[in-house]
């Protein structure tokens, strides 16, 4: 398998209670690296080739580090797939048309 799809949370410790200014730098360098990150309260999606989402990943360590933020912690949930291509708007798709609608 080549692509990958993830789900990533960087939690910046150290660095007092609010972490949008880390996370904000962590979705910029993730976009720098040519991929398409979808924030959501709890982590970040994003998809790609496998060497370049690691990549970016890493990139979001090392500049994080390097801008004094002394300790991460991060989780990946991570998915491949070899049977067909599918893309997160594929899997929302997938989703969305597998629920009932709500009655007004």
């Amino acid at each position: 398998f080549v692509r990958v799809s993830m789900d990533v949370c960087v939690v910046p410790m150290g660095v007092g209670a609010s972490v949008s200014a880390e996370v904000a730098q962590c979705v910029e360098i993730l976009q720098r690296h040519g991929l398409h990150p979808r924030s959501h309260p709890f982590g970040t999606a994003v998809e790609g080739e496998w060497d370049a989402v690691f990549q970016a990943i890493r990139a979001c360590h090392e500049a994080l580090h390097a801008a004094g933020v002394p300790r991460l912690m991060t989780t990946l949930k991570v998915g491949t797939r070899v049977d067909k291509p599918q893309s997160l708007d594929d899997k929302m798709r997938a989703l969305a048309d597998r629920l009932t609608p709500l009655p007004p």
